[in-house]
């Protein structure tokens, strides 16, 4: 519930006629990994998943693949799309993992819708409606250029839905204070980025780079009586009226959250107008642990950015400076970890800091596809060394290295990794069971020589890829 674009299909279903959609939710007890005997139940009316002519599943990252496979099995319905006969509800799967590779899905789902679903999902819900059999169903769905019917050759060559202007800015369609982001009303400020990091999805050249939405539209969304507003977008920070929207919402009285901040972006204006607006830990990416690694990985973040980011902060009140950072990105080596340690050492100096760790997993669309996992050992070894050096200085949480090699499996990987969740979760869900499932497909969770692998070149990366220029009217 704290996904917008979650809240945008529901909003999108809601509002057709002839259609509602209800909410449907695995237990507690099930996601703690405890056998449960009570099948889940819709939220709206309590009714079984059966019952439904269509399961619409919004999958955000390669890891949720295993929960749309549970969820299933959970409702009695057979996770193979082989499996299942006419008498089931078609089951399509749409969200931010169809930005860049969903083939993971194929054995399990009727359809897919690729990228952003405003101006197509209508469309697909009238098909639904007007189909007389499963196989016409299908057959109308291949004729869109953005939905892919697995199976289905002709339907191979989808592409990224993006979609037209005047449906931005998604907005909540729902306000609960039981969720992640509680009570908090969600409004785009922006879609999409300007920028070219190399590990990045949503970068510039995907979906036609980054759309703005004017500020007074931006505010004419939120709700009078709203007390918490989160601005959302993949570069919102590069919003050109980011700090005028922020006043004015304090102005208010309301406080704000921002999805992004650019370290460049972080001068006073704005540290001022996020302290007015409740901001008490001020949240950054490092991204490559060191300068070198940052200009090859194309983020601009600089030196001088974090410390003037951190000295303001400080300035200004602040609890704290946290700070992202990912591992094992190619030609990384431990120099660039001792470099990180040093640095962050000396922002403490000026403001507490938390550093959160991701290890690097290659995405398909982006420059640095195909790059291989640092290896769960290599990256074990560089987060204990960062954690010494940083002993007493700065708080380091890692997300789990050897799971991050699952992720990274599945992000590179097609139908037959996606069958191979299924066989992982047979045997227990466990990593263990994920590694002997992807060990039979050839996949290692170690590598050796990755230190001698070389990034990409960054500077013919750039002579090809020249900025693309959104037009609005098309």
């Amino acid at each position: 519930m704290s996904s917008l674009g979650f809240q945008t299909a529901y909003r999108i279903i809601q509002a057709t006629p002839d259609w509602c959609c209800e909410r449907l939710f695995r237990s507690d007890t099930e996601i703690k990994g405890l056998e449960s005997d009570e099948r889940p139940v819709s939220y709206e009316s309590e009714r079984s998943l059966q019952e439904f002519s269509l399961i619409a599943f919004s999958v955000a990252y390669e890891l949720e693949v295993a929960g749309l496979i549970q969820m299933l099995k959970a409702c009695g319905i057979a996770p193979l799309r082989e499996e299942r006969g006419q008498e089931f509800p078609l089951i399509l799967a749409g969200g931010p993992l169809t930005f860049s590779n969903s083939t993971t899905l194929f054995p399990f789902v009727d359809a897919i819708l690729l990228g952003e679903c405003e101006d197509h999902l209508p469309w697909v819900l009238g098909c639904i409606a007007r189909a007389n059999s499963r196989d016409q169903l299908l057959d109308d769905l291949c004729s869109c250029a953005s939905v892919i019917v697995p199976g289905r050759p002709e339907s191979l060559g989808a592409k990224i839905a993006q979609a037209d202007l005047r449906f931005l800015p998604a907005y909540s369609a729902i306000l609960t204070p039981h969720t992640e982001l509680s009570s908090m009303f969600l409004v785009e400020a922006e879609r999409g980025c300007s920028r070219g990091c190399t590990y990045c999805v949503m970068r510039r050249s995907t979906n036609g780079g980054m759309r703005l939405v004017a500020v007074d539209r931006v505010l004419g969304c939120i709700p009078d009586d709203v007390q918490k507003v989160g601005l959302v977008g993949a570069a919102v920070s590069d919003h050109p009226g980011i700090i005028d929207i922020v006043d004015r919402l304090a102005d208010r009285g309301c406080k704000v959250g921002l999805s992004s901040l650019r370290p460049d972006k972080l001068k006073e204006p704005f540290i001022s107008a996020l302290t007015r607006a409740g901001y008490r830990t001020l949240t950054t990416a490092l991204d490559g642990a060191s300068e070198r690694l940052r200009q090859e990985i194309d983020r601009r973040g600089r030196t001088a950015h974090y410390q003037e980011a951190a000295s303001l902060a400080r300035a200004y009140g602040m609890d704290k400076l946290k700070l992202y950072l990912m591992v094992g990105l190619p030609g990384e080596t431990d120099a660039d970890i001792d470099e990180c340690a040093e640095f962050v050492s000396t922002l403490s100096k000026v403001i507490p800091v938390t550093l959160g760790i991701s290890p690097f997993c290659a995405k398909r669309n982006t420059p640095l596809d195909g790059m291989p996992y640092a290896g769960v050992t290599l990256v074990q070894r560089r987060l204990r060394r960062l954690r010494s050096k940083l002993a007493g200085r700065a708080e380091v949480r890692a997300t789990s290295s050897r799971w991050a090699w699952v992720e990274h499996v599945l992000s590179q990987g097609g139908a037959s990794e996606g069958l191979a969740v299924l066989e992982a979760l047979r045997c227990g869900g466990t990593y263990s069971a994920f590694r002997n499932a992807f060990l039979s497909l050839g996949h290692h969770p170690e590598k050796t020589g990755y230190e001698q692998i070389v990034m990409p070149d960054n500077k013919a990366r750039k002579r090809s890829n020249a900025l693309p220029v959104f037009n609005p009217t098309v």
